[in-house]
């Protein structure tokens, strides 16, 4: 226990705790978009279940460090089926266990995002005979698919970021019980504000498109893609103090659990 004494590994664990919150941000905004699917009595729940779905994932990722580094291993190489012979190209085209989770998890984030924002704009009303009808299994169901994606990110930023796994799941712990505490508030806020909606669900898009690039080793610098979203909310921030006390637009409402 002597290395609790070394204020290296404070340091390493205070900086991985910022960096874990910042990286679960866009985990917070998916989560409160899908529970406000749900019924008001509902929402809370599913949030802090989505939150601690996304801590038990983080932290028995970290626990299988040796298996998440057999990830990294190619499974197969899509550039062979196409007859592709130029090596640079063929080393991209390989296509290993994370690249695949990451493709995945890419593709289902540009369609949820992409189905959401149509719904909210265009979708109707009031639900139609036999249409499905959104449940909270199914909603907890969809954050802990998207926990998986969310967390390959943290935990590959926790095993750079510091020696013991001990800082590494301290980290995680406090980092998720933070958002827990915020999460309320940021969707409240989200969803008293249609624009904040659209904008959060752009940034869903944005993000499933970096994981589809970096599926196919494209790698988007996420120092650019937070960049947009802070420029983006500080747009959003000045235009709503603007435009303080005139009514906002109404979204279409989605159809909610009885």
């Amino acid at each position: 226990m002597e290395w609790l004494a070394n204020p290296e590994i404070w340091i390493s664990l205070v900086t991985l705790t910022v960096l874990e919150i910042v990286l679960g941000i866009d985990n917070i905004i998916f989560i409160s978009i899908m529970a406000s699917k749900l019924p008001a009595h509902k929402q809370r729940k599913a949030r802090q279940m989505g939150l601690a779905l996304a801590m038990i994932t983080r932290v028995l990722l970290l626990l299988s460090l040796t298996w998440i580094m057999t990830l990294t291993s190619p499974l197969f190489n899509m550039g062979d089926w196409i007859g592709l012979t130029d090596a640079e190209l063929l080393d991209k085209f390989a296509i290993s266990g994370r690249d695949l989770i990451l493709i995945i998890g890419g593709l289902f984030l540009i369609y949820k995002s992409t189905s959401e924002i149509h719904d909210k704009l265009e979708g109707e009303e009031h639900k139609e005979e036999g249409k499905a009808v959104v449940t909270f299994s199914g909603v907890i169901v969809q954050i802990l698919l998207l926990d998986v994606v969310f967390s390959l990110d943290s935990v590959i930023t926790a095993v750079g970021m510091a020696d013991h796994i001990q800082v590494m799941i301290a980290a995680v712990v406090i980092a998720v019980f933070v958002m827990m505490l915020s999460a309320g508030g940021i969707s409240d806020f989200v969803n008293r504000h249609p624009t904040v909606k659209m904008l959060a669900l752009s940034f869903l898009l944005l993000i499933g498109v970096s994981l589809l690039a970096e599926g196919f080793d494209q790698h988007i610098p996420k120092g650019y893609i937070y960049f947009a979203m802070a420029f983006s909310v500080l747009v959003e921030m000045l235009n709503l103090r603007m435009n303080k006390g005139k009514k906002p637009v109404h979204l279409h409402n989605v159809p909610e659990e009885e």
